[in-house]
């Protein structure tokens, strides 16, 4: 069934040079979308027995602007540079060129950073239809509470899934309202980013002016800016109302305590936190705000406004509560978009740059997962199995359950002996691991890994540049974690960074950048913690959901992701949150659990892997493994698997002593040859208890022989013969 969910995805195109012995002075220069530029040349050369090119060049097509290109405008850098390109015999151009390496890494840089496009106005997209939805449904509001309350300021909330564009909509509200002066503010700092690049690459909001609140001078922007055209001032709550001395407010924010706002905007509104705790709330940090603190309320704010705006994709508690009635909310969820994605009529489908989410989730074998199953069901525990320790120093972080972390790291590339048991059986159907399907990898260049804390963070860092871990020495591990990642919009630079100058990179956070940012990179997320809520988990998980699409100078388009993944591993809590997410989704009391389910995992399909295959689970399904931690249908499937056949040498002598079970097993297709196999499996076992015996004796060499080899070649018959037995008895249970 993954077969049919799993899809391989578009990957980043690349320009790539070769030399050839037979072209001296020249190199090739050319594209592809392959995974490496090798992949391309080679079928290039399919016929050539003997190697004669090199490459010497490969580097991802994309501009700075994140449109791509392709080799053509290279050749044409090139040549208007003045290189020489090779014609063939009958005089026809060819992709040669008598140039160095150095030349063509400066054509490619030519390309990608000179662009004249210093304004950025190059965006001119029009609204979705559920984005004009929500301004046209707002607007309304407004203008009718307008009339009948004018005394009474008005309150609109916007829940929407995180990729709604709820920063573009938003703007395109205060277009149509005709504000000059909006208020943002928020929370999450790091959004800033978001809000800023839509005001700057739109072309609907020309002559729009941006002020960071957070800026010594912001005060005095607002004063020399330009009163004919919409003034947009963003700020945190934690630095735009936070105390100063003898608590005070601050200096340089009294500049927007003294202007009447025609909207002040409440954006990330789950985090909006402070109605008990008030003045607890001036001397926080961003990182220490959970989903789950206090209640907001803008009356004890020390601002004016004439609307007010909330947006969040997970305001669950704030519906709840009442806070909001009917009128005053626009829903838009991730199944309502998947839905208008699929039902599209025609071309040029708006919903079809966002990606797909999959979830899969693992159950870990029994002896890596027991060091971390606790209460009375043995749930497993990710944060005591993610535990890590540290002593003075980052690099000395190390995870309290080291052996058995590694051993998931092996998991997860489907190199663990557990792993392998299901592959040898069912070899047509092999479960879908992270870092081994072809599949997942083409999707996976760049993760986001989610971990209990900052130690955990350096500890994985650390373990994973290990030399055992070979695997991620290709992967930049970035630490997007504690004070020295910074707060705001300054964490997510190194992860920009390093995502620009690297193929393959690796964020670890316990917090940072799960709310309000946009990594379109970013394939799938790895959830490594306990979240303490559903909002929690899926504020998380859909920061992968970006779109990630690339155009070129004449408008060609390449969706490079389709599909964005969730990996988790601990079963039971991942699924319980898709029930409660799905039930909180949907307000419609008319629905039973399992139905609201159903409608949301239609478009977020979940496969799961419980150690002997990986399969699609429905909506009974998931309430099932929520509460008992399995489904029936994975049930059954656990009794098929060669780890529940005993083939110890006890056993196996048992069974070639009796003559009348053999005669009748080696008379059936496939068991001819069962006396000879079980035969070398129990001399192969005799032969390393010999050796065991005598191991002061054996040198390093020998020792590693036993240890891997023979040992190996134990389990493997040991396997085959499990195998043999599964069949047998899945023959028998048919009559």
């Amino acid at each position: 069934m993954e077969k049919e969910i799993l899809k391989t995805q578009n990957r980043v195109p690349l320009i790539y040079a070769y030399s050839d012995e037979h072209f001296s002075g020249c190199l090739k220069v050319g594209y592809t979308e392959r995974e490496t530029a090798e992949e391309r040349i080679r079928e290039q050369f399919i016929h050539q027995p003997k190697q004669t090119w090199q490459i010497v060049l490969q580097e991802k097509a994309i501009r700075e602007n994140g449109e791509f290109f392709k080799d053509h405008e290279v050749h044409r850098v090139l040549e208007n540079n003045g290189f020489t390109r090779i014609r063939d015999e009958k005089g026809v151009l060819t992709e040669w060129f008598e140039c160095s390496v150095k030349d063509v890494q400066a054509a490619l840089l030519e390309l990608k950073t000179g662009v004249k496009n210093t304004e950025q106005k190059t965006q001119n997209f029009p609204m979705r239809p559920e984005q004009q939805e929500a301004v046209e449904k707002t607007a309304a509001y407004f203008a009718d509470m307008k009339r009948t309350s004018p005394n009474k300021t008005p309150h609109f909330l916007w829940n929407a899934k995180m990729r709604f564009g709820k920063t573009f909509t938003a703007y395109q509200l205060a277009k149509k309202q005709g504000w000059k002066k909006i208020l943002i503010l928020t929370f999450k700092p790091a959004v800033q980013n978001a809000w800023e690049e839509d005001l700057r690459n739109h072309i609907d909001f020309e002559n729009w002016q941006f002020i960071r609140a957070k800026e010594k001078d912001a005060g005095e922007q607002y004063n020399n800016a330009d009163k004919n055209y919409p003034i947009v001032a963003f700020a945190s709550f934690q630095d735009f109302l936070g105390k100063g001395v003898a608590g005070s407010l601050k200096i340089k924010n009294e500049w927007a305590h003294s202007i009447n706002w025609d909207c002040v905007i409440f954006d990330e509104y789950h985090f909006g936190a402070w109605r008990e705790n008030a003045h607890d709330l001036f001397a926080m940090d961003d990182s220490d705000l959970s989903n789950e603190e206090k209640d907001f309320d803008e009356d004890i704010l020390p601002i004016t406004a004439n609307h007010y705006l909330y947006l969040s994709g997970t305001p669950f508690r704030a519906i709840a509560t009442g806070e909001f009635v009917e009128e005053q909310i626009y829903n838009w969820t991730y199944a309502d978009e998947q839905k208008a994605k699929k039902e599209w009529v025609g071309e040029n489908n708006p919903y079809e740059d966002l990606p797909q989410m999959v979830m899969l989730t693992y159950r870990l074998p029994e002896n890596i997962s027991h060091i971390a199953e606790t209460g009375e069901f043995n749930e497993f525990d990710l944060n005591e199995f993610f535990r890590a320790t540290q002593e003075h120093r980052r690099d000395e972080a190390q995870f309290v359950h080291l052996e058995e972390v590694q051993k998931w790291l092996q998991f997860i590339q489907n190199r663990l002996p557990e792993s392998i048991v299901d592959n040898l059986k069912r070899k047509t159907e092999k479960p879908a691991f992270p870092f081994s399907d072809v599949r997942l990898l083409s999707a996976l260049n760049h993760t986001f890994w989610f971990l209990p804390d900052v130690a955990s963070c350096y500890a994985m860092k650390n373990l994973l540049q290990q030399k055992q871990n070979s695997f991620f020495k290709d992967y930049e591990i970035i630490v997007c974690a504690g004070e020295e990642a910074g707060v705001g919009v300054e964490a997510l630079k190194p992860v920009k960074n390093a995502i620009k100058n690297y193929d393959k990179t690796i964020t670890l956070s316990c917090g940072k950048l799960t709310t309000g940012v946009t990594v379109k990179e970013w394939g799938g997320i790895f959830m490594l913690r306990n979240a303490s809520s559903p909002e929690t988990y899926f504020q998380a998980a859909f920061r992968v959901q970006s779109p990630f699409v690339l155009r070129n100078q004449s408008g060609e388009k390449l969706i490079v992701k389709q599909q964005c993944f969730v990996f988790d591993f601990a079963p039971n809590r991942a699924l319980r949150c898709v029930s409660e997410y799905s039930g909180r989704l949907n307000n419609n009391e008319a629905q039973s659990a399992e139905q609201k389910v159903a409608e949301f995992i239609q478009f977020l399909p979940i496969l799961a892997y419980d150690g002997a295959s990986m399969k699609e689970i429905d909506a009974t399904g998931v309430l099932d493994f929520a509460l008992s931690g399995s489904t029936a249908t994975l049930l059954a499937r656990k009794w098929e698997s060669a780890l529940l056949v005993n083939v110890d040498n006890v056993t196996l002598k048992n069974l070639m002593n009796n003559k009348k079970a053999m005669d009748a097993l080696e008379n059936i297709e496939g068991f001819r040859s069962l006396r000879q196999e079980i035969e070398t499996v129990i001399n192969q076992s005799e032969k390393v208890k010999s050796a065991k015996k005598n191991v002061e004796n054996l040198g390093q060499k020998e020792k590693r022989e036993l240890s891997e080899e023979e040992k190996k070649e134990k389990s493997w018959g040991c396997i085959r013969l499990a195998q043999k037995i599964v069949k047998f008895h899945t023959i028998f249970a048919m009559f």
